[in-house]
């Protein structure tokens, strides 16, 4: 529920840095402190360097642990330029597109947020620690149910995790302030624009091969959009895979 690669021009980097990584999860007294260093740098050369300029949004990533959203194989490679690999054919987002989707929702700390594709929980966390209350919704289950425990066992009792199809929302907890959507459908769901609030932000990738990230703000019951840039992410699955616009 995340992109395969998120910036078509940084495909190149990606591969180089998928080969870059250490042999497994870090281990030993050192491994938070190197963990710290990682996610710092992270910050400032991929989100801070790339023009994500939200203090919030910025302050989270540098508290939110990536690695812990990764398997251990991959734990050594958390805060490189790239998605990873969390099983079920799906992978954790891009650090930088995490920050720039997090970014355009313009949270500002009381907001009820709907997230589409839980994947590993990684963005769920992000936006617990910029929100009110989170509900986010993953199709697949044993993804969702891992993501559950491991978002509780971090603290974050503000998120509430469902197994779902995400293309129908969460209609018993809407409207919402704010909608993410991490896969992507082939045209902007309607079920997601019924559950928005006026004035509230939607922020997708559409497309089959050709994919744009979105975003779109309701207003006076119409919707006005935005493309922000070029993305590749899993296609949606469920109802959204089967609803032609």
């Amino acid at each position: 529920m995340a992109p395969i690669y998120c910036i078509l021009a940084l495909t190149i980097l990606f591969a180089c840095s998928a080969g870059c990584g250490g042999d497994g999860g870090s281990s030993g007294p050192d491994s938070g402190r190197n963990f710290t260093t990682m996610r710092e740098r992270m910050v400032e050369t991929q989100i801070k360097g790339r023009g994500v300029k939200d203090q919030r949004v910025l302050s989270a990533m540098l508290r939110v642990e990536r690695h812990r959203f990764v398997p251990q194989q991959y734990q050594s490679q958390a805060y490189a330029d790239q998605p990873l690999p969390i099983g079920e054919g799906q992978t954790i987002s891009q650090p930088y597109i995490v920050a720039l989707m997090t970014e355009l929702l313009e949270l500002k700390g009381h907001e009820k947020v709907l997230e589409i594709g839980t994947g590993s929980g990684y963005q769920a966390a992000v936006l617990a620690e910029l929100s009110g209350e989170v509900y986010s919704i993953e199709i697949i289950e044993p993804l969702a149910t891992s993501a559950k425990i491991l978002l509780l066992e971090l603290g974050y009792r503000n998120v509430q995790v469902q197994a779902g199809d995400g293309y129908l929302g969460w209609p018993e907890q809407a409207p919402f302030d704010a909608i993410i959507v991490t896969c992507a459908p082939d045209h902007i769901p309607e079920p997601l624009i019924e559950q928005l609030k006026e004035g509230g932000r939607l922020v997708v990738p559409v497309g089959a091969h050709s994919q744009e990230l979105k975003k779109i703000v309701k207003r006076s019951g119409k919707i006005e959009t935005t493309d922000i840039i070029p993305v590749l992410f899993v296609p949606m699955t469920g109802e959204g895979a089967t609803q032609k616009k």
